[in-house]
């Protein structure tokens, strides 16, 4: 496995994160036709919409082009599309967006858009497959290539959770190994960088990365392949279910994410982009979702690392088009009409806040340990799963006011790894919260070989 990171040259993309600048940005969602508006394309409602998100204060958007529609053959990529591609970046240019453009498309809010090239007749395996992989790569160095000169764009993501085609629960799988969803991850990352060259190119998983034992993609190929990690922070994954919509864990779980993922790099100060997060009802009520937006927000904001927060979503999605699980319908911090939702004036606020007076980030002085197997595979990464012993101690500990990191039980003695971020003191999550009125609720601490100096 190598590192594909790249080191970008313009000032928006470079993911520092001494200067504690934080990017905030919204996944685009089309108000006219959602993203079936590239077979429509209509600049004119583009413009209303990049317009409506800029009037929000945002500095990014997320956009993402339909593999199918930009590549219906492996070997045509069709040069409209791209125009049209282009057009929309140079748009949010005019309305001071930069833009993160998605490649495989894949799979969005509960829809697959495969072309007819890899699945019925043609099926191939998307990941192994010799001609699938070749008509990825050349598919996404054309895009990157395409974009390469545009001072707005950020960067390729590879595709939005495209590991869910790996395996289970997805009824038609690609099935891979994680050797090869290395290989593939490495390629197509590769193929962004020839494309263009030092731009902030990731690939971007859902939650099982993190939480699913067994599956393919691993937090290894997370944190270290590609110029940041990504992660994507959902509460309908048994959190919220379990805590309520207030509940700590449902408030922290995306700087539980982020923590998380710096846990599993190597770098310490390696970036972590919050490239999706949302407010999805009924686990959240709609009445709830602004303080919600604003409270995750804040809390991901005192993580050291996160390089931004880019919401999901901008738009609702228009009610007219069937078949959505419903919770996809009112994620947006704008309706249809590209009214702004409270949540949206929330965030606007906050934006501006954070902007005028950027966050220090906490200091995590306690660490939390886990053992999630093997790193390069994590067999046992359920451990740190919502309803796992590490994630719940972690959000009893956010309840009392403790913000604590995260250290992977092989590097809970490196006294150079703990004293690089900062890290005192390693314990092992085990009591209740209960327990914790009179005892902290962890077992005796894991003593580094030497003590870490203080941050």
């Amino acid at each position: 496995m190598t590192d594909a990171t790249t080191e970008p040259t313009q000032e928006p993309t470079q993911p520092g994160h001494a200067s504690r600048l934080l990017r905030f940005g919204a996944n685009y969602t089309p108000t006219r036709g959602w993203f079936h508006h590239w077979l429509d394309f209509d600049i004119d409602e583009v413009r209303a919409d990049l317009e409506s998100i800029a009037g929000l204060g945002l500095d990014h958007v997320r956009v993402f082009p339909l593999w199918p529609v930009f590549q219906p053959s492996r070997t045509l990529i069709r040069p409209r599309a791209v125009e049209q591609l282009l057009c929309l970046v140079d748009t949010a240019a005019a309305c001071g967006l930069d833009v993160a453009v998605d490649g495989v498309q894949g799979h969005l809010s509960g829809f697959d858009f495969l072309p007819t090239w890899i699945r019925t007749w043609q099926r191939r395996n998307l990941f192994t497959d010799p001609d699938a992989v070749s008509g990825v790569e050349a598919y996404l160095c054309t895009l990157a290539a395409a974009l390469a000169d545009r001072p707005n764009f950020l960067g390729m993501t590879l595709g939005n959770e495209v590991n869910q085609f790996s395996g289970d629960p997805h009824p038609d799988p690609d099935r891979v190994d994680p050797t090869g969803a290395a290989a593939w991850l490495d390629r197509m990352l590769k193929a962004c960088e020839d494309g263009a060259p030092h731009r902030l190119h990731l690939h971007a998983e859902d939650d099982k990365v993190w939480y699913l034992d067994g599956h393919p993609f691993t937090p290894e190929h997370a944190v270290c392949l590609g110029a940041a990690t990504t992660v994507h922070s959902w509460v309908f994954n048994g959190t919220a279910q379990k805590h309520g919509p207030t509940g700590a864990a449902t408030l922290h779980h995306a700087e539980y994410l982020v923590e998380l993922a710096t846990a599993w790099a190597s770098d310490p100060r390696r970036p972590v982009w919050l490239q999706e997060v949302g407010a999805p009802r009924p686990h959240i009520p709609p009445r709830s979702a602004a303080d919600f937006a604003e409270t995750t927000v804040r809390n991901v904001a005192t993580c050291a690392n996160v390089w931004g927060v880019t919401w999901w979503c901008s738009h609702d999605v228009d009610r007219a088009l069937a078949d959505f699980p419903e919770l996809e319908y009112d994620l947006g911090l704008l309706t249809v009409d590209r009214e702004v939702k409270p949540a949206g004036r929330r965030l606007a606020r906050l934006v501006d806040e954070l902007r005028a007076h950027p966050p220090t980030p906490a200091p995590r002085r306690l660490a939390l340990a886990f053992d999630p197997g093997d790193p390069a595979t994590a067999p046992r990464r359920s451990t740190c799963a919502p309803g796992g012993p590490v994630f719940e101690a972690w959000a009893r500990l956010a309840d009392t006011g403790i913000r604590a990191a995260l250290v992977r039980a092989d590097r809970a003695a490196d006294a150079d790894h703990l004293n690089a971020r900062g890290i005192t003191e390693v314990v092992t999550p085990m009591r209740s919260c209960s327990e914790h009125r009179r005892n902290p609720p962890w077992t005796s601490p894991m003593t580094p070989s030497a003590p870490p100096a203080a941050a």
